[in-house]
């Protein structure tokens, strides 16, 4: 099985970006410990992360040959990008929805998702620890 992760904007900051709100981590320790997991469980993770908007289109587009599954935490994309909800669901692949921090807890524009509706689930404010559990759930939902 082969699941792709996808990090939005300012993703690669994790580790220094308000870590009152986004922890301690960088994205590099989250994604080495996620692949750790995903290869004991036998599945290949591969990790992408942009800042633009089309780079993420164009990844999610060229992951219909490959994936069977897919993480995205999209960052400020979640609340604004048609195109990136349009290629999901134009993909066929199944996505979980994944959030750091609670974004119902949030500024009112961080409650509005262009994805939610078209995710097989999302999991939000768990920290770090939503990314293993979108793991947990999309090989859940895989397996079935």
């Amino acid at each position: 099985m082969n699941i792709l992760l996808i990090n939005g904007p300012n993703l690669n900051l994790l580790g220094t970006r308000e870590p009152e709100i986004y922890g301690n981590k960088t994205l590099e320790q989250i994604e080495s410990d996620l692949t750790k997991i995903a290869k004991d469980k036998r599945i290949d993770l591969d990790c992408f992360q942009s800042n633009h908007e089309g780079e993420i289109v164009d990844k999610i587009q060229e992951s219909v040959k490959y994936y069977q599954g897919i993480l995205i935490n999209a960052g400020g994309f979640t609340h604004t990008s048609v195109s990136i909800r349009d290629a999901l669901v134009g993909s066929k692949i199944p996505f979980v929805e994944l959030h750091i921090s609670n974004i119902f807890k949030r500024e009112e524009f961080r409650k509005e998702s262009y994805l939610t509706d078209k995710a097989v689930g999302i999991i939000s404010g768990f920290g770090i620890t939503s990314y293993f559990l979108a793991l947990d759930g999309i090989i859940s939902y895989l397996e079935k």
